[in-house]
């Protein structure tokens, strides 16, 4: 009899056959097919996916052909699961954890991960590899022998995935795993960018640009920290009724502004510019827009949206220095995931901090290219992928 849901006792230290989708061409729909998922390795665990959800990362590196692109590929980056076995000098982590996968790193050791002024480990830099840390190597085959890539650490859309302790955290069990996979990514990124980046406020002014999953985050975050009026700036004026789900006061539709260009529809509506501006499409030119909404003294921009590669930023250096303003980056919104994801899972089992309003849509493992059309038909925020159903 296996000790625990993962059936650790039957299967630890021997390699295991399960199921996978794996992007075999850029763009095309993935296949489901066993493949073999390796043992642990030294500070590695293994862990059963219970369920996983997408996110626009995934899609978006599912269509790129050249590299960072890679395949054939495990995409999956947001879930939920049990370890089913543990490698060597493995302390922090038993048989039957209940765990989420990280793709940002935190080894809790290096001075980086020490710090309260950073969550970017130095120990596992962040970089988008088709391996897993230390070795640079793969836990993953087909029945072929064939190598198959990683995707940011985790590769989730799979029955079985390999990590480095640097990339899981454990939570409480007691939260419901379609709730719990939302916190890898997306949710625990837009609400961090408030809550941790950019450490809003109390009654101060917010300003979103983009009203996709990230940026409602962002309104949720504002929202528990109080911010008076949150404005949110997108191209869809339906986002507004959503948004108001999320603490979102305001609405800009940035193509139907008149004879006004954004930043002056902002600035008016704001008395002189919003104190904290979050950019979360990806685009240069919006984070430009956003640097201007900011108030000149203190005003924040908090840069969340993923740009193409090369994008650059143009700024007066007269306006900088005069301004007063702020600019800054944020990768998992500033979290560090192995302390500050515990703290999200109690709020929302303390009813704070809403999950349910994102998920959209839930469906079965076989249907995991579904979940990829409604979000790109722009019909979901979050798609479930339960893996046993």
């Amino acid at each position: 009899m296996a000790k625990n849901s993962a059936g650790s006792s039957e299967t630890a230290g021997k390699p295991i056959r399960c199921r996978a989708a794996v992007v075999r061409q850029a763009g095309e729909p993935m296949v489901i097919e066993e493949i073999i998922v390796a043992p642990p390795g030294s500070a590695e665990v293994r862990v059963k996916i219970i369920c996983t959800s997408l996110c626009h990362s995934d899609v978006t590196f599912w269509k790129l052909k050249d590299p960072p692109g890679f395949v054939p590929r495990i995409l999956g980056h947001e879930a939920v699961g049990i370890v089913e076995s543990v490698g060597e000098d493995v302390q922090e982590f038993s048989e039957g954890d209940t765990v989420i996968p990280i793709f940002l790193p935190d080894c809790t050791e290096c001075a980086d991960c020490t710090s309260k002024k950073s969550n970017l480990c130095s120990k596992y830099p962040f970089e988008v590899s088709p391996w897993l840390h230390r070795d640079g190597t793969s836990r993953f085959t087909d029945l072929k022998g064939e190598t198959l890539y990683h995707f940011l650490f985790v590769s989730s859309f799979s029955e079985y995935t390999v990590l480095n302790t640097a990339n899981v955290t454990k939570v409480d069990p007691a939260i419901p795993p379609n709730r719990a996979c939302l916190l890898s990514c997306g949710v625990s990124t837009g609400v961090g960018a408030a809550w941790r980046t950019a450490n809003v406020e109390a009654r101060s002014t917010v300003v979103i640009f983009g009203l996709g999953a990230i940026g409602l985050a962002v309104a949720e975050g504002a929202r528990l920290c109080g911010a008076k009026k949150i404005i949110g700036v997108d191209i869809n004026p339906q986002k507004f009724e959503t948004g108001k789900i999320f603490g979102v006061t305001d609405f800009v539709d940035s193509r139907n502004c008149g004879d006004k260009s954004v930043r002056q529809v902002i600035n008016e509506m704001t008395n002189g510019g919003a104190d904290y501006c979050f950019e979360c499409v990806g685009m240069a030119s919006l984070v430009e827009e956003a640097y201007a909404c900011c108030r000149k003294g203190w005003g924040k921009t908090v840069v969340l949206g993923v740009d193409k590669p090369g994008a650059e930023l143009k700024f007066s250096s007269f306006e900088v220095l005069h301004s007063g303003k702020t600019i800054t980056g944020c990768l998992f919104g500033g979290l560090k995931p192995k302390s500050d994801i515990s703290t999200l899972v109690k709020r929302y089992m303390d009813k704070e901090l809403q999950l349910d309003e994102f998920v959209t849509h839930e469906v079965g493992f076989e249907d995991i290219n579904k979940a990829f059309d409604l979000l790109l038909e722009g019909k979901s925020l979050r798609c479930v992928i339960w893996m046993d159903k």
